[in-house]
């Protein structure tokens, strides 16, 4: 494998384990313990918001790669 197929490999893992964090996120901000803590589900939305844009620029590099 050389380093174009592992870096390919790599940001297909990263996009997927950074998605699932921006559910999990959201999931922590719906939990009744957070939901008393006040602010902090707002801000766990929003990490989750955060996240999900770089998981868009994770697609913009898999994208590139395969132009090339």
């Amino acid at each position: 494998m050389d380093d174009y197929d592992k870096l390919n490999a790599m940001l297909q893992h990263w996009l997927e384990h950074n998605d699932e964090h921006a559910e999990t996120y959201v999931k922590w901000a719906e939990k009744p313990s957070v939901l008393s803590v006040g602010g902090l589900p707002e801000l766990l939305n929003k990490i989750s918001a955060e996240t999900k844009k770089i998981s868009g620029l994770f697609s913009e590099a898999i994208a590139l790669l395969k132009k090339d």
